[in-house]
């Protein structure tokens, strides 16, 4: 399964602030050209890794691409302390941590409920997205009149039980998301939701997302676009044939399983895995040097003589800490990764 521990080992947590204030927290890892996942809502960048329920999207992924993904507002290594989870909230945070990470060309993943955001991002800045894959995707979140019961159910539940020790009811969701799990799996599950936010905020999102709708914006959607869709999936039922049928360039591979969230045994995966490396492999196409900055060409030929971090910032009276950031940006934006990282940069900008 490729990285593995050491994938952990590697990744890169950090922080940046929304126009608004809220703490966002963003890590990156694995080697390649640039994916940026926008997960559904029930994630943490640190317990992730420790998941047998996610832990192989992160060492998979991270074999084919440099991945950067985040804990939205509300939710994981992000602030909690919040009361806005509307559509622009969501989109202007991305917007916010797609300028935090440098990446001036990236492909998009839109997971599950992350999808309306990656659809609106790629819908209003297209000249970014290089190629976006939608899993388990869908563009709105509106009940139907007869789901109105239903839903007030769910919330019910919620409110009676998402922070109880106890996870009969956070079962439900899970028996929702993965029904072919085995039972490690699905406390799993079950943990994650109790660990990735508060009752208030699991409430208030999903009231939000239900009001979620982006459908509008799929003829317009101008990117190369891969469709992923588990064939009895339950959480979003019908939405990979629409979204591939009304996006102009997408193309759609269903997926044999009935788990919202592919497990790693099934066969499903490899399916998955397999289009969305093939899927990526233009990008993986190097990166010219001038993509770069004059800062950061600056600092790599400096880096070229010699000079360590310290030695850098003191010529270019830079704190240590920018020279690292902007090392960091360039490894990115050249799909670089490792102990090797800092010198392949700079014989690139020395070629």
């Amino acid at each position: 399964m490729g990285t593995g521990s050491q994938a952990r080992v590697n990744q890169e947590v950090r922080f940046c602030r929304a126009d608004d204030g809220v703490r966002l927290a963003w890590a990156r890892h694995g080697s390649g050209p640039p994916l940026l996942i926008v997960s559904c809502w029930l994630s943490h960048l640190q317990h992730d890794w420790q998941s047998p329920v996610w832990r192989h999207f992160l060492d998979d992924l991270g074999d084919i691409a440099t991945v950067v993904r985040y804990d939205e507002r509300g939710f994981g290594l992000s602030e909690w302390e919040v009361s806005d989870f509307s559509l622009d909230r969501r989109l202007a945070d991305l917007e916010t941590l797609v300028e935090a990470t440098g990446m001036d060309r990236f492909a998009l993943l839109g997971m599950s409920g992350g999808a309306p955001v990656a659809l609106a991002y790629a819908h209003a800045h297209p000249e970014r997205v290089s190629r976006m894959v939608l899993y388990g995707a869908m563009a709105a979140g509106g009940l139907r009149q007869e789901d109105s019961a239903e839903e007030a159910a769910f919330l019910a539940m919620i409110r009676a039980g998402w922070a109880r020790p106890d996870p009969l009811f956070r079962r439900v969701f899970t028996n929702a998301f993965i029904p072919g799990a085995n039972e490690q799996q699905m406390e799993w599950m079950d943990e994650l939701q109790r660990t990735s936010t508060n009752t208030d905020n699991a409430v208030c999102s999903r009231i939000a997302r239900h009001e979620t709708d982006v459908s509008d914006l799929l003829p317009g959607i101008a990117v190369p676009t891969l469709v992923l869709h588990a064939d009895d999936d339950r959480v979003a039922p019908e939405w990979g044939i629409r979204l591939a049928a009304e996006i102009p360039s997408a193309r759609l591979v269903m997926l044999e399983s009935r788990n919202h969230v592919l497990l790693s045994d099934e066969p499903a995966w490899a399916v998955f895995r397999r289009e969305v490396a093939e899927f990526l492999e233009p990008d993986r196409v190097t990166v010219p040097v001038d993509h770069l900055s004059d800062r950061e060409r600056e600092i790599l030929l400096l880096a070229a003589e010699g000079l360590d971090n310290g030695e850098i910032a003191e010529r270019l009276t830079l704190s240590v800490r920018t020279v690292e950031r902007h090392f960091q940006n360039v490894y990115l934006k050249l799909g670089l990764s490792g102990r090797t990282a800092r010198a392949a940069a700079v014989a690139r900008v020395l070629a």
